[in-house]
Formats: C-alpha cells, sequence, structure tokens
C-alpha cells in the first residue's frame, strides 16, 4: 500500500506565457501527477506585478501575491519556481529564495549562462538545490540526459538547433525560397519570433544555451564571452540557394568539440550535408546531438519553446526536486559548475574545418586563377569552384560574377587571412562571404 501523498509547497515567480503554463500544469494535472510520483503539488503562490495574464487564464485569484517576502518567509514553500527573465531582477530574486533555504527552479538560460557557478555555489552553501531543466531545449528532456542516463560517457561533441525561431526563419529560406527579411515577419506574424528578434537572430540565446549543455557535458567552467557568436541575420539568400546546389543545408549550430588541446565552443550558421542527421529538423523544433565514447550518437529532438513544453520541463524539476533526485545529483556529481575547473577554450582561428566561399569578382579571364594562388599561398586546398555568369546590361552590377568555393580541411586564422588578402587585392569586389562546412561528427567507440 503506498503512503500518504506528500505535500509540497510551490511558488511561481512570474505569469507570462511560461509561468502561466506551469501554473496551469501544476493545477490541471495535479491529480494524474499525485498517481505518477506519489507527491501532492500544491501551487501556493503566484508572484507578479500584473496579474492579466493569470487572470486570463483563469487562474484562481487566491494564489496572487505582489510581495516575494511573503513567499519567502511561508514555511510550508519549498520550491520556489523563477520565471522572470532577465539577468538583474531574476538573479536578485534567485539569491533571496536560496539564502532563505527554498530551492529554487529556472528557466533563466541567460543568467546561468553568465552567473550560473555562482548561484549553483550559493545554493550548495545553503544546502537546497537549482535545477533547470528548462532552460535548454523547452520539452526535450537534455539536462536529465546529460547529468543522468549518459553519465557513463565521456562526451566528446554536442551539437544543436536550440533557438526555434532560427530554425523556422532558415527552413522557409530553404523549403520556400524567402529571403531571410519575408521569412522573419512569418515567424514574427506566426507568434514564433519578438517584435524585436535580436537575443534569437543574433545567435545570443543560442549561445547562452551552449554554455550551459556544455559545461554539464564535458564538467568544465565555460567562458559565455569566449564563445565565437554569429547568427543569421546576416545570411543572404544567395547562399542558402548556392548551398543547396552543392547538397548543403544551412542551420545555426550550436557547437561543442572535444579536442586534444582543449575545447571548442562555437555558435555559427553553418552548411551541413542534406544527409547529415540534424538537416532534417524542421520549423521551430530543436535538436541536440550528443556523442558519447560508449554510446556514440544519441539525439535529443522536440519543441523547443513554448509555454507548455517548457512547462513540462519545470514540472519534471519540481518532481525531481521534491523526491530528493536532485539533491542526490547535485550532492554528488563533480559535473555542476561550481565545482568543476576552467575549461581551456580553444580561440576559432585555430580551428580547422572546410568552408564555403563566395565571392564577387569581375568577370575577366584570370580572375579565378589569382584567387586559386592566394588561397594556395595560405595553406588552403579548393575542393570545388561554382560559377555563374556575369550580368549582362548596364549598371553596377555589369561585369560582376559571384563565384563560389569549397575548401578541404583548412585553419580558419589562414582562410581569414587569405580572404583580407584578396580584398586588399581588390579580387573580391564585395566583403567575401565565408561559412563552415560542418561533417557529421565520428563515433569514437
Amino acid at each position: 500500500m503506498r503512503k500518504k501523498h506528500t505535500s509540497i509547497g510551490i511558488a511561481i515567480l512570474g505569469c507570462g506565457t511560461v509561468g502561466g503554463a506551469a501554473a496551469l500544469a501544476l493545477v490541471k494535472d495535479k491529480d494524474l501527477l499525485e498517481r505518477k510520483t506519489g507527491l501532492s503539488l500544491n501551487l501556493k503562490y503566484i508572484v507578479d506585478k500584473n496579474f492579466d495574464n493569470a487572470v486570463k487564464l483563469g487562474l484562481n485569484r487566491k494564489l496572487f501575491e505582489s510581495k516575494l517576502q511573503t513567499v519567502l518567509g511561508d514555511p510550508a514553500v519549498s520550491v520556489v519556481v523563477e520565471l522572470i527573465g532577465g539577468t538583474t531582477v531574476a538573479k536578485d530574486v534567485i539569491e533571496k529564495a536560496l539564502v532563505a533555504k527554498k530551492n529554487v527552479v529556472t528557466a533563466n538560460k541567460a543568467l546561468l549562462a553568465h552567473s550560473g557557478a555562482a548561484l549553483l555555489s550559493l545554493a550548495r552553501k545553503n544546502h537546497v538545490t537549482l535545477a533547470f531543466e528548462a532552460s535548454c531545449g523547452g520539452g526535450i528532456p537534455i539536462i536529465r540526459a546529460l547529468c543522468d542516463g549518459m553519465i557513463a560517457n565521456r562526451i566528446d561533441a554536442l551539437y544543436g538547433i536550440v533557438n526555434g525561431t532560427c530554425n523556422y526563419i532558415l527552413t522557409q529560406m530553404i523549403g520556400q525560397g524567402q529571403s531571410y527579411q519575408e521569412a522573419l515577419a512569418g515567424a514574427q506574424k506566426a507568434g514564433l519570433a519578438e517584435a524585436n528578434p535580436a537575443l534569437d537572430v543574433s545567435g545570443t540565446d543560442s549561445a547562452h544555451k551552449l554554455a550551459i549543455l556544455a559545461s554539464l557535458a564535458f564538467g568544465e567552467k565555460i567562458n559565455f564571452d569566449a564563445i565565437p557568436v554569429r547568427g543569421i541575420d546576416s545570411l543572404q539568400s544567395m547562399d542558402v540557394e548556392f548551398g543547396r546546389q552543392l547538397g548543403y543545408v544551412v542551420k545555426l549550430l550550436a557547437m561543442a568539440v572535444r579536442l586534444e588541446s582543449g575545447l571548442y565552443l562555437c555558435v555559427h550558421p553553418v552548411f551541413i550535408s542534406s544527409g547529415h542527421p540534424l538537416a532534417w529538423i524542421p520549423g521551430p523544433f530543436n535538436a541536440v546531438s550528443v556523442y558519447g565514447h560508449r554510446t556514440g550518437h544519441t539525439m535529443y529532438y522536440g519543441r523547443g519553446a513554448g509555454g507548455s513544453p517548457t512547462a513540462s520541463a519545470i514540472v519534471s524539476d519540481i518532481v525531481s526536486t521534491a523526491l530528493g533526485t536532485q539533491k542526490l545529483l547535485f550532492r554528488n556529481l563533480g559535473i555542476w559548475g561550481d565545482r568543476a575547473k576552467k575549461a581551456k577554450q580553444i580561440p576559432s582561428g585555430e580551428i580547422v574545418s572546410r568552408f564555403y566561399l563566395r565571392f564577387v569578382v569581375s568577370d575577366a579571364a584570370g580572375v579565378l586563377a589569382k584567387i586559386a594562388a592566394v588561397l594556395g599561398r595560405n595553406g588552403i586546398s579548393i575542393a570545388s569552384v561554382l560559377q555563374k555568369e556575369g550580368v549582362e546590361g548596364s549598371g553596377k552590377q555589369r561585369g560582376r560574377v559571384p563565384v563560389v568555393i569549397t575548401t578541404h580541411q583548412a585553419k580558419e586564422k589562414n582562410v581569414r587571412k587569405a580572404l583580407i588578402s584578396l580584398r586588399t587585392a581588390k579580387l573580391a569586389l564585395e566583403n567575401p562571404v565565408c561559412l563552415h562546412i560542418v561533417d557529421e561528427q565520428e563515433e569514437s567507440f
């Protein structure tokens, strides 16, 4: 016979899209969760300055509370869920909750990327836990996989499509031939992009998530500011189409790879083969490929954002915290940022990769040979060339032709040097376009 249900008091701070969805999940799925876990998860407070969304969702007004101190002073509350967002007020709130001996669940990837180690240390000092499954990948249980299911592995690499807004835009550019601006407007109309999408399209959001995932995957402290980041906001339809002709699709990848000399992390739009495991990930979905020395390749796929999927991850963390599972992992594992050694992050210039290069050049004899000579002097071997006919007629485009070159493996700093030389010599009439070509990771088992 099962013992009487253990009562767990919960407070949600912030009732926006995710906070409202988490509150509804706790209220509507209360009986389901009790049957599955043996816990009585009791939402006691919703803390916010404005309760319009909570009222719209039909949540009980008796839950509404405007004073944080009321929550922190209530001994019946054992789990505080921070869904305010940002790195200022949210940080202050989490710190106060931890000092008040409350376990904290958060989805705040930006805060964790910048201050995760300090917050984990504060939680440990106060004998409580900090859980953050919802910070990366929405409803995909990727944090749990790295901390539990993959614990027997040395992680060799991690590749992620971790921003649904960018993946939706790229899917439209690839599949529908839309320009970046057209695809962005469609994403905004569909509610998949903010009015100001800069955090997403610049790659910053993906970098926040990468810092968290890489820290857990490699068990090392990641310096967020040392991650090279480039977004999709300067991507041109011309390059998407040329890539397609060469058998590639473009994806914004968050990449972390273990090399002999250290860790390489970056967020870039890259070309991958149409047969690559991540090439088929559509629209707003997310996917993370993890390569372990025992498992080889595993991939985690699902809805990476949105109220309901993210609420699933939040409730999962609440249950794990209440059951004591999170406490055991937090106490015993050495992969947490406050315990891990500082990672040696390799500068991007030292990375060896294949590259896609597009030049706009004069439609004249010998130009391609001169470009090849500059690349050769910098140790860059050409794998293929795609050249289009020049523009006929008059105007500034007359006599100008795009030339696409793919390279064999080359060091990035040598490619940069060659591109500067070509621009200085005016062989390239516009700034060249340079994108990494990423091959599927080799399994090491």
